[in-house]
C-alpha cells in the first residue's frame, strides 16, 4: 500500500503504516469472556474507542485548527476517503468484542457529518460480551446542538461533552475565530438538558494569560446546574498550534483558585482510565474535574484507542503515525483477520508520551518529531 502523506501547512506528517492480519488467527483470543479485555505491553486494557467522523469544523480555535493553517485553501478529506457508517459500525463491533466499553464520537465537529444520527442508532445496538450496552458519547463545540439535541437523544446517544472556553462573549468569539456567540452554545446545552441528557460535561481548555480569568465565571455559571465542568491543561497536541509550556496553567493552580471561593473536596475515581481528577463542592452544588496531561500524566492508566475519519488507528493522542485499518476493510477480509490485526496492534502498544515529555529535552525527546493534528485524530 502506498504511504499517504497528510499536508499540514508547509510541513508533513507521515501518517500510515499498513496493518497486517495475524497469519494464525487462532492464536489470538478472538472472543473474550465477560469482563475480559485485551491488554497492551504495559498491561493497560482496551476499554475506550474514540472515533473521528469528520476532519472539518466550523470553528478555528488556535489550539486545534488555527486559521493560518486551516484556511480557505486547506484541502480536507474527500467524501470517498471517509469510512462509511457501515465500516465504522463493523470496526466498533469488533473492538467491542475485544473489550471496548465506551465509544466517543469526535471530529473536527462531529455534528457536521450528515445523518450522524444513523450511525449513532447503529452503534447503540452493540452489546458487550457481558450483554450490557456500550456507552455512546459525543464531543461537540455546541454550535449545532440546539438543532440536533433531540434527534441525537432519540437515536440512542447516551452522553454529551461540550467544549466551551469562555463565558465572556467577546473573548469566546475571538477564541473560536468564527465570530460565534457564546449564547448559542449555552442554548445548545440547555436544549440537550431539555432533550433528557444528564451529566453533560463542559470542557474548558485553560491557557495562562489568555482565558484563565474565565475560570471563576465558568464555575459561577455551571455550579448547581447538574452539568460537570472540566478544566483541561493546554496540551501540545499536533505541531501547528505554537504550544509553549509557559501557557500551561497547572491544574493544582486551577483547583486552588476555585477552592478559595467555593471549598472543594476530592472524589475517588470511578474506574481505571478515568482521565479527570474529580472534585465536588462541599456545599453540594455539584462537581468539577481537571485533566492534567501535562503536569500529572496518566499514561499508565490510558485505555483509549483512536480511529480517524479515514480509518487510521492511533494508539496515542500524541502519535506521529497511524495504522491503516481501512485498507484491511476494503480488502474484504473476514472478521477474524481484521480482529487479529486489531489485537496485534494493541498488544504491541507501548506509548507514554506525556510521561516522557518532562523527562527528556525537547530537541531529542518525544516532542522533537511531528505529531498528528487534533482535528484529524479527534482529541
Amino acid at each position: 500500500m502506498a504511504e499517504r502523506v497528510i499536508p499540514i501547512h508547509d510541513q508533513r506528517i507521515r501518517a500510515v503504516v499498513p496493518m497486517q492480519p495475524a497469519r494464525i488467527a487462532s492464536s489470538i483470543p478472538l472472543l473474550l469472556r465477560a469482563g475480559e479485555a485485551v491488554t497492551d505491553a504495559r498491561g493497560r486494557p482496551l476499554h475506550d474507542l474514540r472515533i473521528s467522523v469528520t476532519d472539518r469544523c466550523n470553528f478555528r480555535c488556535s489550539y486545534c485548527m488555527p486559521r493560518e493553517v486551516f484556511g480557505k485553501d486547506h484541502e480536507f478529506l474527500s467524501h470517498g476517503s471517509l469510512l462509511s457508517f457501515e465500516e465504522i459500525t463493523r470496526i466498533a463491533r469488533l473492538f467491542v468484542e475485544l473489550g471496548v466499553r465506551k465509544i466517543r464520537l469526535t471530529g473536527g465537529e462531529p455534528l457536521l457529518r450528515r445523518d450522524l444520527e444513523t450511525l449513532i442508532a447503529q452503534l447503540s445496538c452493540l452489546r458487550r460480551p457481558d450483554g450490557l450496552p456500550v456507552e455512546i458519547t459525543l464531543t461537540t463545540n455546541g454550535s449545532l446542538l440546539a438543532k440536533k439535541a433531540q434527534s441525537l437523544r432519540e437515536a440512542g446517544l447516551h452522553r454529551l461533552t461540550v467544549s466551551l472556553d469562555a463565558m465572556d462573549d467577546a473573548l469566546f468569539r475571538s477564541l473560536n475565530d468564527a465570530n460565534f456567540p457564546v449564547a448559542r452554545v449555552l442554548a445548545g446545552i440547555q436544549a440537550a438538558a431539555d432533550a433528557g441528557f444528564t451529566g453533560t460535561k463542559i470542557n474548558m481548555v485553560v491557557r495562562r494569560g489568555l482565558n484563565d480569568h474565565e475560570i471563576l465565571p465558568m464555575v459561577e455559571h455551571f455550579r448547581g446546574s447538574g452539568h460537570i465542568l472540566r478544566f483541561i491543561e493546554y496540551m501540545d497536541v499536533g505541531t501547528s498550534n505554537g504550544w509553549r509550556m509557559e501557557e500551561v496553567l497547572p491544574s493544582r493552580d486551577i483547583i486552588a483558585r476555585i477552592h478559595a471561593v467555593h471549598p472543594l473536596e476530592p472524589v475517588s475515581p470511578s474506574h481505571r482510565g478515568e482521565v479527570a481528577r474529580r472534585w465536588r463542592f462541599r456545599d453540594g452544588a455539584g462537581e468539577i474535574g481537571v485533566i492534567s496531561s501535562v503536569t500529572q500524566p496518566f499514561c499508565g492508566d490510558c485505555t483509549r484507542l483512536r480511529l480517524t475519519t479515514e480509518g487510521q488507528l492511533y494508539t496515542c493522542l500524541f502519535g506521529s503515525q497511524g495504522h491503516d485499518l481501512r485498507g484491511l476493510l476494503r480488502q474484504q477480509l473476514p472478521d477474524d483477520s481484521i480482529r487479529s490485526a486489531m489485537v496485534n496492534l494493541w498488544q504491541g502498544r507501548d506509548d507514554r508520551y506525556s510521561e516522557l515529555r518532562g523527562r527528556q529535552p525537547a530537541s531529542t525527546g518525544p516532542r522533537a518529531g511531528r505529531r498528528v493534528e487534533m482535528s484529524y485524530i479527534g482529541g
